[in-house]
């Protein structure tokens, strides 16, 4: 890297997140002074027109991409409107341990006094917990499941290429000519069409203001500026900031300007969950480098400049912290923004280029908490290029990730999308599955499939809270064969997953007509068509996923189960419900003989992958094609994010000899320490999975670093996920780590701030997870060929 980013990076690093009052104080100012006087799609625009118009702006000295989402890098602002924190989430988040944002005592106050008493009983959070059934709250409070919207605005959200080829200004053009074609007579809903397209059309104009804004900003600095390079600098800044995002983009600097201020109005207008993606960033990027080399006004290294000044921008813009309970929790500083580099081109070739490979050098050099790249490969990617990805792997940064191009070509194409539109998609988030610029495909929670056998083996009671949670299914002591148990287990399911559906259709038209996102929906293709909101089923396609946790707990658990208690009888249902009740207590060679004498997935072993299929199945049945309210379905993936964890905690004792407490598998890989047969038999084992059937997979896979050094080891690497990936696997992703190196870095962890791993579908700084999260990283298997 050359001295601006080194100087960039350094500062980043250095600089501590702190919470901004800016936005909340503006919002609430706002609100007081708007609300009731207009529609709520043009409150929400007007909303974002107004901050855009009157918050602090900032240019640092070396920067050549500008503008933030705070008052400065790293000053996350909060959403009052969405959730609003209480001071005491606020001290707690100035004074816990780890991934702490600070703030003054002063802004606490000024926070109470001005912001609170506004949003006490207004917030989407309490709406929620207002409308949400007393059976809803006991699964939520046993940790049965989780939902993302009680914490932040529905998000996932990647773009295409749109925004490169249009400006804001072409877009209200759009939006003229769609509301000069409403039918007043034959559409029953042109009035709300109506104030939805009026509302897209302020935000555009909110864009610009905030763009024209940095544009003077720049060119007053450039007239007091005694550096003639930074002068030029600042001058071109301006420029470019009159250009976008009014216009589209001509050059490589104008096009990646042109995303930074889309990405920051999405995440300034909500804070979505999780942030803006640019989806295939090296495909969007290409024609403009391509034509700044062809005309001699770009060289390379400007180019990878360029780009890891975008790159930092990125890593100051932490993730907005929760609220409530969860604000004690030590989180993530990381917003999810994943950059999709190679893939395929939206007529069905290799989407990897020059450009490709710029962006791993930048990746590698930089090796920043975010932004995050996934390369994905098809039968059509160069090895080359998934050899150089092997390159930054070794590095032990935990990432980029791999995902299986085809494979999600595949997911998209089944459940209605077109060939063209499947192939410009990818990931965004951590694993799931999208068309990149044509969909809403919004999370809404993880669910303890784990405690879901829980509560089948205690008769639909939380065995932690003495609650009846679920529906009363049976006493296990009665059941006389594995078919009886798993029936009790699929009904359990299926009560669940009813319930959640049912609850989160609700909180989806809370969003729709109370929290609209005008901005967003500008770029997201068909909102302007349509003249729908992005939540409301503007965008082509509307996916509703549920994230299933701890399918290879699950599944030791059934096969334990199914061996020891119905097929070889050697151990009694009553003796084996109390060993869980006791955690094992007095139980020690029990709970041996189920972790040592148990066929567990994650080996070839047919009779316990056998089981994962029949649960997958299971899963697959309860959740996919259920309506959701804007015209489309439910589907599954199998993401756990950090979320094992946390379901780790509220789960007993487990029949595969798994602790109370301690945390379940993460996403589709086997439980910590039974993958016992090396990495070729894991995908063997996951590869027995439909993955076409799912919406992502997360395989996470931990190597030492003595088995990546030389190009012969890269080789095997490459040869270990194609394999994998002509098995129709979704993803892969690894830990090139060894368990000393760890233990050193929680012994001290100030020497190693910089120790990035891979925690679920995403990576962080080693020494700023939680106890409970390190020791989960440490658990895992760590092969050794």
């Amino acid at each position: 890297m050359n001295a601006r980013i080194e100087r960039l990076r350094r500062e980043s690093q250095e600089t501590r997140p702190v919470i901004s009052i800016e936005r909340a104080l503006l919002t609430t100012e706002f609100y007081r002074n708007e609300a009731g006087k207009h529609s709520i799609p043009a409150l929400r625009a007007l909303n974002f027109k107004h901050l855009c118009a009157k918050k602090t702006l900032y240019i640092g000295e070396a920067e050549l991409i500008v503008g933030e989402r705070g008052p400065r890098p790293k000053a996350v602002p909060t959403f009052p409107e969405l959730t609003c924190h209480t001071a005491e989430d606020l001290r707690i988040l100035n004074s816990r341990a780890m991934t702490r944002y600070g703030i003054s005592d002063k802004d606490i106050r000024t926070y109470e006094r001005e912001v609170i008493p506004y949003w006490q009983g207004r917030s989407m959070r309490e709406r929620i917990f207002r409308h949400v059934p007393a059976e809803w709250q006991r699964a939520y409070e046993s940790g049965l499941f989780t939902e993302f919207m009680e914490q932040r605005a529905p998000g996932h959200t990647a773009l295409d290429g749109t925004i490169y080829r249009k400006g804001m200004l072409d877009f209200k053009a759009e939006i003229t000519a769609r509301l000069a074609a409403l039918d007043y007579l034959g559409e029953a809903d042109a009035a709300d069409r109506a104030e939805q397209l009026r509302a897209m059309d302020i935000a555009c104009d909110a864009a610009i203001v905030f763009a024209e804004r940095h544009a003077e900003l720049a060119e007053h600095r450039a007239q007091t500026e005694a550096d003639p390079q930074r002068k030029a600098e600042l001058e071109r800044i301006a420029v470019v900031c009159r250009r976008v995002p009014a216009h589209a983009p001509r050059d490589l600097w104008e096009a990646l300007q042109m995303y930074w201020f889309v990405h920051l109005g999405t995440i300034t207008e909500l804070n979505g969950w999780d942030a803006m993606t640019p989806g295939h960033l090296d495909q969007h990027l290409q024609p403009f480098y391509e034509k700044g080399i062809a005309d001699g006004t770009l060289t390379r290294e400007q180019a990878k400049e360029l780009i890891g000044c975008f790159w930092v921008k990125v890593n100051n813009h932490p993730a907005p912290p929760k609220v409530g309970v969860t604000a004690k929790e030590s989180g993530t500083y990381n917003d999810f923004t994943n950059i999709n580099l190679g893939g395929l081109t939206r007529s069905g070739a290799s989407g990897v280029s020059e450009i490709s490979y710029i962006l791993l050098e930048v990746l590698d050099e930089l090796h920043l908490l975010q932004p995050q790249a996934s390369v994905h490969i098809s039968a059509k990617t160069p090895d080359r290029f998934l050899k150089a990805a092997g390159r930054v792997i070794r590095r032990g940064y935990g990432y980029p990730s791999v995902f299986n191009a085809d494979e999600s070509v595949m997911e998209m194409i089944r459940v209605g999308k077109t060939v063209e539109d499947a192939r410009e998609g990818g990931c965004s988030g951590c694993i799931e599955t999208g068309a990149f610029g044509k969909e809403a495909y919004i999370l809404t929670g993880y669910l303890n499939v784990p405690k879901v056998l829980e509560l089948a083996l205690n008769n639909g009671v939380d065995p932690l809270s003495g609650e009846q949670v679920g529906p009363a299914t049976g006493d296990p002591v009665s059941f006389t064969s594995f078919e009886e148990l798993y029936a009790a287990f699929e009904q359990q399911l299926v009560w669940v997953v009813d319930l959640k559906v049912r609850v989160n259709n609700i909180i989806e038209r809370l969003y729709a007509v109370n929290s609209p996102a005008p901005f967003l929906s500008v770029v997201i293709n068909d909102c302007i068509g349509k003249g729908r909101d992005y939540y409301d089923g503007g965008p082509r396609y509307n996916t509703t996923y549920i994230q299933c946790c701890g399918i290879g707990t699950v599944t030791d658990s059934l096969s334990a189960l199914k061996t020891h208690v119905f097929d070889e009888k050697t151990v009694g249902m009553a003796r084996l419900l109390g060993a869980l009740a006791r955690n094992f207590e007095g139980d020690d060679l029990l709970r041996h003989q189920l972790k040592n004498k148990t066929p567990f997935f994650g080996n070839d072993d047919e009779r316990a992958d056998a089981i994962m299929r029949r649960v997958y199945d299971s899963l697959f049945s309860a959740i996919d094609g259920k309506p959701n309210t804007k015209g489309s379905t439910y589907h599954l993936n199998m993401l756990s994010t950090t979320c094992h964890v946390y379901f780790g905690k509220m789960l007993g004792a487990t029949p595969n000899g798994r602790m109370a407490g301690t945390p379940e598998s993460d996403g589709t890989s086997p439980s910590h320490g039974a993958d016992r047969s090396g990495p070729t038999a894991v995908i063997h084992s996951l590869a027995k999975m439909d993955q076409v059937k799912s919406g992502g997979t997360l395989l996470n896979m931990r190597f030492l670093p003595s088995v990546l050094q030389s190009e012969s080891d890269l080789d095997k690497l490459v040869q270990l996920i194609r394999t994998y990936f002509r098995m129709n696997g979704h993803h892969i992703q690894f830990n090139v780590v060894d368990t000393e190196t760890l233990r050193r870095a929680q012994a001290a962890p100030d020497d190693y701030r910089d120790l990035l791993v891979r925690v679920a579908g995403y990576s962080d700084y080693f020494v700023d997870l939680d106890p409970y999260h390190q020791e989960e990283i440490i658990s895992r298997t760590a092969h050794v060929e």
